[in-house]
């Protein structure tokens, strides 16, 4: 007989089990809003991701794919990236940046560039190492920062509002560069830049980029260059890639993504490119995490790429007609919005674009002793009451600046015609509602 039999079988276990990192990061709008959309909206323009198919080479490669007599696309293959992803993203991707890359040691695919920013995270930061974050800025970084035990540090992009009555552009909200030089210090480890920007547009400068790099490369810095939009800019902007200028290559960890390159979000195919110095403690972290990506995934985006590689910079590859699309579908969705007083800010890039609400604060006014951003509380009153949903701008602030653009929420446009028709439905019935005696 043995004493630890007369123990109670339902004992109960006392002692704390989340692990401090996790403290304050598991609060989370996103979901809340997404299952108010999948109750309330007959429109749902919050989450970012198109409702409408990938092109059709990549399906049809993927069913050729599927079809195949090639029993290991079903099974593991290399930890680090598929072999052929791997060597067409290295070619693709050279060629971009001016440099012969190593397909086997500057080239990391991951589940989606989610997990890509989870490594870096977890690669580089230590405890009490401070990371620079541009607001707005995709929520993620700053709870991906904190989780592995370091310190955001933000600064915000001001917006300069055109003098001439003419609508903002996402152009307009710019770095100060004197309050930008004082962010950093001995404790800063790396900054966080995404152009083009969610959730604002923002397609970053040559100018811009000059001065972030110069700064990176003065206090001897790592950047983590988040560029999943990096194809999605409109009228004739360019998408500079931060590792192709003078000093960033041997710095610069860039992130890529098939689920916003092809419009196959679900997909979950991703990529970092960058020296072996700092891919190999991203390899480590990788391999003990997830270890590998879906292997027919991988095959399918390498034959994706392919094909952009044979057809690059002409008028039928996919990477010239997507933005094409996007831009008139943007349009569109400007048009509605200002038609009905939502002023947009004309995004120079991504799939989203911001709106002030200022003029439908009648409807939904605010009260002075919430503990919730007004305009997370908009957006929710706009779901259930409105049936159109979108995702307040505070959510991508850091707890201190939450209110200082409270009326402001971010539509995607990446959508079908019809889902942005029935958009302008709803607001323009919106309208008719508010002016009718």
């Amino acid at each position: 007989q043995t004493h630890f039999l007369s123990l109670p079988l339902q004992a109960k276990m006392s002692r704390p089990v989340q692990a401090r990192r996790l403290e304050g990061t598991d609060k989370n709008i996103w979901v809340e809003i997404t299952n108010l959309a999948a109750t309330y909206s007959t429109v749902n323009l919050g989450q970012g991701f198109p409702d409408f198919p990938p092109p059709d080479f990549l399906k049809e490669a993927f069913m050729r794919a599927l079809s195949e007599e090639n029993p290991m696309l079903h099974q593991y293959t290399r930890a680090f990236g598929h072999l052929p992803l791997v060597k067409i993203l290295a070619q693709f991707f050279g060629k971009l940046l001016g440099r012969d890359l190593d397909p086997m040691t500057n080239v990391l695919v991951t589940v989606g560039a989610y997990q890509a920013l989870f490594c870096c995270f977890q690669a580089f930061v230590d405890e009490g190492d401070e990371v620079i974050i541009i607001e707005p800025f995709f929520d993620c970084y700053e709870l991906m920062v904190k989780m592995a035990g370091g310190v955001p540090v933000f600064i915000p992009l001001r917006p300069k509002p055109p003098k001439d009555g003419k609508l903002m552009s996402s152009a307009d909200w710019q770095l100060d560069p004197a309050e930008l030089a004082s962010k950093f210090s001995e404790r800063t480890k790396a900054l966080v830049l995404n152009s083009p920007n969610n959730p604002l547009g923002k397609v970053f400068s040559r100018a811009e980029l000059d001065l972030i790099a110069a700064l990176c490369v003065k206090h001897d810095i790592l950047c983590i260059s988040d560029e999943v939009y990096e194809w999605l800019v409109y009228d004739g902007k360019e998408h500079i890639r931060i590792a192709s200028l003078q000093g960033m290559w041997d710095r610069t960890v860039t992130i890529g993504s098939a689920g916003k390159t092809f419009s196959a979000t679900g997909w979950k195919v991703g990529w970092t490119l960058g020296p072996n110095r700092l891919l190999q403690p991203l390899r480590t972290t990788h391999q003990n995490s997830v270890y590998l990506c879906a292997t027919l995934a991988q095959e399918v985006v390498a034959r994706g790429f392919q094909r952009e590689l044979e057809l690059y910079g002409k008028p039928e590859s996919y990477f010239v007609q997507l933005p094409k699309e996007l831009q008139q579908k943007r349009d569109w969705l400007v048009q509605s919005l200002d038609a009905v007083g939502m002023k947009p800010i004309i995004p120079e890039g991504t799939y989203f674009l911001l709106a002030d609400f200022s003029e439908f604060k009648s409807d939904f006014p605010d009260v002075a002793d919430s503990d919730e951003p007004y305009d997370s509380r908009f957006a929710k009153w706009m779901v259930k009451n409105k049936g159109l949903a979108a995702m307040p701008l505070s959510i991508f602030y850091c707890e201190a600046h939450k209110n200082n653009y409270k009326h402001f929420i971010r539509f995607c446009f990446a959508k079908e015609e019809a889902t942005l028709k029935a958009a302008n439905d709803i607001l323009q019935k919106w309208k008719q509602e508010k002016t009718s005696p």
